[in-house]
């Protein structure tokens, strides 16, 4: 039996190689961003994101990543809409965080109450400078505040507005000034006591070492 089942099995891998050869499989269903790591690592990264996100209402990151995060993100929220404790336990699951979990479902939810799915925005920036990365900021459509990273123009300001206040000086101030000068007219001015001139440093004697003197 076996030696008749033999040859079948030969043609069907051999016809098995030869599809491989002319049409490789391709990726059909499998749009799942891998992101360079593995599947474990990957839930745990988009997780932590997701937290991220929900603490400071935007994150910047990798655009890749940003594209990852967002279906995630909006997931959440979606839970968080519904309100009750199945998908409060469904968002306990993944987020792994109880402090978020009640930020996402008393604040975030209750603010796009009325928003039929966009939750997030996509903001791109620039490349990178050390590996020309592209970033972008994901941020929430309906957050309240955004703080916005200037706080070095605005010391910058402050310091020339100090140095400008200075220098303007009414007529009022002007007028004592021109008395300054008659009043120290008749005051004696003290004699400077003249200081001794400073004594020139002496020439250092060189030794040489291993070597008699000619006086000796």
């Amino acid at each position: 039996m076996a030696l008749r089942q033999r040859p079948h099995l030969l043609l069907a891998k051999s016809k098995r190689l030869c599809e491989d050869r002319v049409s490789p499989r391709m990726r059909h269903q499998k749009k799942t961003v891998k992101l360079g790591r593995t599947a474990d690592h990957r839930r745990a990264l988009l997780a932590n994101q997701v937290c991220a996100l929900i603490e400071h209402q935007r994150i910047k990151t990798t655009l890749a990543k940003a594209k990852a995060v967002r279906p995630l993100a909006e997931r959440m929220v979606t839970l968080g809409k519904n309100g009750s404790i199945h998908a409060r336990r469904r968002a306990l699951a993944v987020l792994r965080q109880k402090d978020i979990v009640k930020k996402l479902f008393d604040d975030i939810a209750q603010r796009s109450a009325e928003r039929n799915g966009g939750y997030t925005r996509i903001v791109k920036l620039g490349a990178r400078k050390s590996d020309s990365a592209r970033m972008a900021f994901i941020e929430w459509v309906d957050a309240e505040y955004i703080a916005e990273e200037k706080p070095k123009k605005e010391k910058k300001a402050k310091r020339k507005e100090s140095e400008a206040e200075p220098q303007q000086i009414t007529p009022e101030e002007e007028q004592p000034t021109q008395e300054e000068p008659k009043a120290e007219a008749s005051a004696p001015v003290p004699e400077e006591s003249t200081a001794p001139p400073a004594e020139e440093p002496k020439p250092k004697k060189r030794r040489w070492f291993g070597r008699k003197s000619d006086d000796s």
